[in-house]
């Protein structure tokens, strides 16, 4: 697979496919994804981690970064800083659980440079670049609508400090989920603005919390399946969509899995009974493709781990016998057609806790940050 190819390989959007083809002809191109520390690791993460892999394999210098002073303004974990660290802490643990080497990659914490007079001149060059409007309107990216700007001054900084963050680490490639994509495109505005390089922009989907679709009409909820109609690989550049349980405009963030209902996740620590139990109430109506959680899981998640194996159906005889897939495109289509949900959700857990299984197997070797973590009352 050409280096192209698989950099844009489930990516819901990429900014710009031109200038990518530039930053990939470079010796030694720079690119980065962001977090804060804040918590449980959840299976949406393992898009990211497969990406940071194609990163790896096309020769990127690789950062991620911890942002904890970020997590701070965002209040998470009460603003203690402290266990915000911690969190850090696991959370590298959490990276090498899922596959990704840690002296393949670069781990930098917001705190190893926010004494440094260089990136606070880069705030406060984006900040004279940037109006509050436009700032309001990336509240999303930490999770906040433009109304949570009024909760204290700190609030509006975060935009700022998230586009110094790219031009402090002279990145080529910002990227994230597409719950980012207002920092990197403010990051690319501002960069034209100041005389730097724009970079690149790549964002994976979010995976949808399991329970989603069946909170809201799935014609008005745009699901990442909808940019990937049987198996394809169209770019997109989606606008928000309409949630009228929201009552207003929808960011990618609204729906996606998240820590904070724990119901609609799956923790990277959760046991194959649990998966099996979380799974077994997923949204996953009969022969529905847009909105469904379950297919996310499998295109996003399950096919691109199985490194050539087929994807598994396993079915007593009397209910048609086993069922295997070569590829996602065949498995939609058989859900299309008919195939039963149980029969999906059972083997989409079985998959999960294959993937799931080496994480746990991690985690029993190396238990002192997840240990701590329990101990200080951020994980249960």
């Amino acid at each position: 697979m050409e280096k192209l190819e698989r950099l844009i390989a489930n990516t819901e959007e990429v900014v710009t496919i031109e200038e990518l083809k530039t930053v990939l002809n470079k010796p030694n191109p720079k690119a980065y994804i962001g977090f804060e520390p804040s918590g449980v690791v959840h299976l949406g993460w393992k898009i990211c981690t497969n990406k940071i892999k194609d990163f790896l394999a096309c020769g990127f210098d690789f950062t991620i970064l911890l942002a904890d002073w970020h997590a701070y303004i965002n209040d998470k974990l009460g603003g203690d800083l402290e266990k915000i660290k911690l969190c850090g802490k696991y959370m590298e643990d959490c990276f090498a659980a899922m596959g990704i080497e840690k002296e393949k990659v670069r781990f930098v914490y917001a705190s190893d440079y926010v004494n440094d007079s260089k990136y606070w001149e880069l705030v406060l060059k984006t900040a004279k670049a940037t109006s509050v409007a436009r700032v309001k309107r990336a509240m999303d990216i930490m999770g906040r609508a433009e109304d949570e700007a009024e909760k204290d001054l700190s609030k509006l900084f975060y935009p700022a400090m998230q586009v110094s963050d790219i031009f402090y680490l002279n990145l080529d490639v910002a990227y994230g989920g597409m719950d980012q994509r207002h920092a990197h495109m403010l990051a690319r505005d501002v960069a034209k603005k100041l005389g730097l390089r724009p970079p690149v922009a790549i964002h994976t989907p979010l995976l949808t919390g399991l329970q989603a679709g069946s909170r809201m009409n799935p014609t008005e909820f745009k699901s990442p399946l909808d940019d990937y109609s049987l198996g394809s690989q169209r770019i997109s550049s989606s606008q928000p969509q309409l949630n009228p349980n929201l009552g207003s405009t929808a960011s990618p963030s609204d729906f996606k899995m998240s820590k904070s209902k724990p119901d609609t996740m799956i923790s990277i620590h959760d046991t194959p009974d649990i998966v099996k139990k979380k799974m077994s109430k997923a949204y996953c109506p009969e022969k529905q493709i847009k909105g469904n959680p379950v297919l996310e899981i499998c295109k996003f998640v399950i096919f691109p781990d199985l490194d050539g194996k087929s994807f598994l159906i396993e079915r007593p005889e009397r209910f048609g016998g086993n069922l295997e897939f070569s590829t996602y495109t065949d498995l939609e289509q058989a859900f299309i057609a008919g195939l039963h949900p149980l029969d999906l959700k059972n083997a989409t857990a079985n998959h999960i806790n294959k993937i799931l299984e080496p994480v746990h197997v991690f985690f029993e070797k190396h238990p002192e940050n997840l240990q701590k973590m329990k101990t200080a009352g951020i994980l249960l």
